[in-house]
């Protein structure tokens, strides 16, 4: 990351009409002692942005390093590895191989490719190397929704919980609004309101006018899509 920025975002408050406030932002070097109390605490530390040095500009997934699969393979690998390593060893040793090897060997060598196990076996290979594939093609960070950063050198990425949280609190800000869900997905907002007073279309239209704002004030380079659902306490939901 270039000099003279970080990212810092306002922990979000208790209960399940948490409080944030601010959204995640990028700052000069000259406001970072104000933001340090901020950063100490967890809560902040946890919804940060992400924000890395890049050369292309805004937008693209936040690529996973994939620690814990490639460890726990990485593993595996080694501990069939090593044990097939002294097997080997002790045959050269003149001693008796392993009774597993003997058994698999045995059974490699009678059982014919149409057999249900041998089909079965091949089959379970087939799906964990496409699984393997898929982790390895597949960006992951499914939460992180890429950011304007408006500078070439910087990316940055909001987590969704904290996209959530500053959604929340401005449906909260409506009028009628009892108690709200919202879920914040890569290409949607999902929102699904209580309201005990007022019309449930006003509440909606009041909902989609400060939701559309609070998203497009995320700055995220792709607004996601919101749809807004709103019932009666007890009732069957209306939205769109």
């Amino acid at each position: 990351m270039s000099e003279g920025r970080e990212g810092r975002a306002a922990p979000p408050g208790p209960g399940s009409e948490g409080t944030t406030g601010s959204l995640p932002v990028l700052e000069k070097s000259g406001q970072a002692g104000a933001s340090a109390a901020l950063d100490q605490s967890a809560s902040a530390a946890r919804y940060a942005p992400v924000v890395t040095p890049q050369e292309d500009g805004d937008g693209g997934r936040l690529w996973s390093v994939r620690r814990i699969p490639a460890g726990v393979l990485a593993l595996v690998l080694a501990a069939a590895a090593g044990l097939l390593v002294y097997d080997l060893a002790a045959v050269r040793a003149e001693q008796t191989a392993m009774a597993w090897r003997r058994e698999l060997a045995a059974q490699l060598g009678t059982r014919p490719l149409d057999d249900g196990w041998v089909l079965a076996g091949a089959a379970a290979a087939v799906l964990l190397g496409l699984a393997l594939l898929l982790l390895a093609a597949a960006p992951g960070h499914r939460a992180a929704l890429p950011m304007r950063s408006g500078d070439g050198e910087v990316r940055a990425w909001l987590d969704s919980a904290a996209a959530a949280l500053v959604l929340r609190d401005r449906a909260m800000e409506v009028a009628g609004v009892q108690s709200v869900r919202v879920r914040v997905y890569r290409a949607k907002v999902d929102v699904r309101a209580v309201s005990h007073f007022r019309e449930l279309d006003e509440v909606r239209a009041d909902l989609d006018a400060a939701l559309g704002d609070g998203i497009r004030s995320l700055g995220l380079v792709v607004g996601p899509a919101l749809s807004v659902t709103v019932a009666r306490p007890g009732k069957s939901a209306k939205g769109a």
